[in-house]
């Protein structure tokens, strides 16, 4: 099987579909730990859970390699029941999308509703892109923050992860110029902005893998108003750096590279 999970006592259900879903149970939530993105030959962990006390949780794989695995959930001091879903060694037939469903064991044929799809990405070793802020590091409450990622490689497609179990963006990559390639990520107004660690990746349309991560871009809101205090002009400060003491990539925009359309 492309996808064979090394929890003890899982059960492999193989290409069955859900027998049901007429329990109309509230849906599970499905993430990938510790990213959906992850390199050829690494490591992840699928995790299902919900406050509805569920015995089992089914994970569902849809896409070329169709397959589908349940496990008994576990109890968390929170309240929350949870199943955890190990996948590895990784290689490109893992990629695809993935829902999970919870069930009870006195009936064993009726499924909850779907959690939210979670698409799982396998990145190799091409050249990786840089992401950047285009509208610069230091930007006032109620403008859009975007990113851009963008490459000297003619990439077909980008795709952004926030570092986390969180979802992800993808977007196709425009060529502004010949040989280079670039996408934006609008991510909303910045006094809603929780800030994070984010990468982002390149694709070709022809193959399955995607591209190594480009370097970390940190995002760091600072100067929250103070409580009470209407109408102060807040500034919300962007850092990037790369990790482990390399030096720091430079912000200002290079030849070459025009506006967005």
């Amino acid at each position: 099987d492309a996808m064979t999970p090394t929890l003890p006592g899982l059960l492999c259900l193989g290409n069955k579909l859900p027998p049901s879903l007429l329990g109309a149970s509230e849906k599970p939530a499905l993430s990938a730990l510790p990213s959906p993105v992850v390199a050829s030959g690494g490591n992840v962990t699928l995790q299902c859970g919900s406050w509805h006390r569920y015995d089992r949780f089914i994970l569902t794989k849809e896409g070329e390699h169709k397959s589908s695995w349940t496990l008994d959930t576990q109890r968390h001091p929170d309240r929350q029941t949870r199943a955890l879903f190990p996948v590895g060694p990784v290689t490109p037939s893992h990629r695809g999308t993935f829902r999970c469903y919870g069930s009870f064991r006195d009936k064993p044929q009726v499924w909850s509703h779907p959690s939210d799809p979670l698409e799982l990405l396998v990145s190799g070793d091409s050249g990786k892109p840089s992401l950047l802020i285009p509208q610069g590091h230091v930007m006032a409450t109620g403008q859009s923050l975007t990113l851009q990622c963008r490459s000297a490689i003619s990439y077909d497609r980008f795709a952004l992860a926030k570092e986390g179990p969180q979802d992800l963006q993808q977007s196709p990559a425009w060529q502004p110029l010949a040989g280079l390639s670039q996408a934006h990520f609008p991510l909303g107004q910045v006094s809603s902005h929780p800030g994070g660690r984010y990468r982002c990746y390149g694709g070709h349309n022809l193959s399955s893998l995607w591209s190594a991560p480009s370097d970390p871009l940190d995002i760091l809101v600072a100067g929250e108003e103070p409580a009470g205090q209407t109408g102060t002009h807040t500034l919300h400060r962007y850092t990037q750096r790369r990790v482990l003491g390399e030096a720091l990539p430079s912000l200002c925009s290079e030849p070459g590279w025009p506006a967005a359309p």
